[in-house]
């Protein structure tokens, strides 16, 4: 089996341009936890010329929120939702610099529209095995939206995050290419083993 690369964050500029849709990475450093509200309200602070509580230039951003914390754990399950819910404030936060999220689902064709003319990147992380994906997690903090209870921004550490890249920033997109290799085929059009 092919070795994945480890990407560290912050990402470079050459790190995101060099990534191709169907890409495996494991990515160790800092990312953020941001779902619906976190984005309503980031996209509410730039209308309003205010200042957000991330740089969005150096964020990667996940479409993620924990279940509690159990005693002696850094974390919770946490898995990726579903990143469609985002696609309304996508646009104008990857114009304001955002380059980096992680999530699960395809995106709409604005949010590809403005990752292609961005130079921007969405990763797939693997859904249904949240418990395991707590285990890449090394530390975990509120930073933003406290109120907003589980939906509150969190800094998580992660070392050896899987994921896989769906969208790259040149109009790739690994669910077209799956469908596009899949017409036509149905099981029975599979040759018979007996």
């Amino acid at each position: 089996m092919k070795k994945r690369p480890v990407l560290h964050t912050p990402l470079e500029e050459r790190n995101i341009l060099g990534l191709e849709a169907g890409d495996q990475v494991l990515l160790s450093g800092t990312i953020v936890t941001a779902r619906d509200e976190a984005h309503r309200r980031m996209s509410r602070a730039i209308e309003e010329g205010k200042e957000l509580p991330i740089d969005l230039t150096e964020a990667i951003i996940f479409y993620a929120a924990p279940t509690p914390t159990p005693p002696g754990r850094v974390i919770g399950s946490i898995g990726p939702t579903t990143s469609g819910r985002m696609d309304l404030y996508t646009p104008l936060l990857i114009e304001k610099g955002l380059r980096v999220m992680i999530g699960k689902g395809v995106r709409s064709p604005a949010v590809k529209e403005a990752m292609r003319r961005h130079g921007a990147v969405y990763f797939g992380a693997p859904g249904g095995v949240a418990a395991l994906l707590a285990r890449s997690i090394r530390s975990a903090r509120v930073i933003a939206f406290e109120d907003a209870g589980p939906e509150a921004m969190m800094e998580l550490e992660v070392v050896d995050f899987p994921l896989v890249v769906i969208n790259d920033n040149r109009g790739g997109d690994l669910y077209e290419m799956v469908l596009s290799a899949t017409q036509g085929f149905s099981p029975a059009s599979r040759p018979r083993s007996d």
